[in-house]
C-alpha cells in the first residue's frame, strides 16, 4: 500500500458522524405502521449545494440500505431516465410530480423525496472538512401522508493527526490533494450518513416486508 493511500486511510480515522438520531424523543410511526409500504421510488434529489454532481452521487448510495431494510426499490437510474424521457429534465421538475401520477405510471407504494443541503470539501486554515448533509422524506403515494423523515449527515475532517501546527497544515494539504486527484470521499460519507439515518434505533426507517431475518440465517 502506497504512502499516500496510508495517509488517506489515516485521515478517515477522524470521521465525525452526527445524525438526528441524537434526540431521545421516540419517533411517531403511526402513519408508517398504517401504510405498510412494500415498494419505494426514489425521486432524484433537489440540490441546494454548489456541487453539481452531488444528486447523482448521492442517488447511487441509497438503493442498497433501502433494499436491505426490506423494501423493493425501483431502479433509481431507470426512473431518472424515464422521467427525463417524459419531459421532466431536472430534479426540481421531477419533485413536483403529483402523487396520483406516480401511482398511475410507476405503481410505487411510497415515494422518497431528498434535499441535499450541503456537499463536498471545504478548506479551512488548518484542516479540510468534507461534509454530506441531506434531508429524507418518505410519503405515502395514495394518501399523501408523511410516513418518515430524517436527516442524513456525516462529516470527515483531516484533523490534527499529530505534529502540531505543521502537522495540521500538512494533513490539510495531503487530504486536499488526495481528494482532488485520487479518491472522492463523498460516496463513502453518504453511505455512512444513510446507514445512520435509516438504521437509527430511535427514529430509523421501519423494516419492510422483504427484510431478511438474521435469526433464520
Amino acid at each position: 500500500m502506497s504512502t499516500s493511500i496510508r495517509l488517506h486511510h489515516l485521515f478517515f480515522l477522524f470521521i465525525i458522524l452526527i445524525t438526528s438520531g441524537c434526540t431521545t424523543t421516540p419517533y411517531d410511526y403511526t402513519a408508517f405502521e398504517k401504510s405498510k409500504p412494500r415498494s419505494i421510488v426514489v425521486i432524484p434529489p433537489n440540490n441546494n449545494s454548489i456541487e453539481v454532481n452531488a444528486p447523482y452521487i448521492y442517488l447511487s448510495t441509497l438503493t442498497r440500505p433501502l433494499a436491505e431494510k426490506g423494501y423493493y426499490v425501483f431502479p433509481v437510474f431507470v426512473i431518472d431516465h424515464f422521467l427525463k424521457e417524459n419531459g421532466l429534465p431536472t430534479p426540481a421538475e421531477m419533485n413536483g410530480i403529483p402523487l396520483d401520477k406516480i401511482g398511475e405510471h410507476i405503481g410505487a407504494d411510497a415515494v422518497l423525496y431528498i434535499s441535499i443541503e450541503d456537499w463536498g470539501q471545504k478548506y479551512q486554515i488548518l484542516q479540510s472538512v468534507t461534509k454530506v448533509h441531506a434531508t429524507l422524506r418518505l410519503v405515502d403515494v395514495k394518501t399523501g401522508d408523511f410516513l418518515w423523515e430524517s436527516i442524513a449527515i456525516a462529516q470527515q475532517s483531516s484533523g490534527d493527526g499529530g505534529g502540531g501546527l505543521v502537522g495540521a497544515l500538512v494533513g490539510a494539504v495531503v487530504t486536499q490533494v488526495l481528494s482532488s486527484t485520487i479518491v472522492d470521499p463523498t460516496p463513502d460519507l453518504a453511505r455512512q450518513a444513510n446507514n445512520m439515518a435509516i438504521y437509527s434505533q430511535l427514529r430509523g426507517m421501519l423494516d419492510g416486508p422483504y427484510k431478511r431475518s438474521t435469526e433464520k440465517e
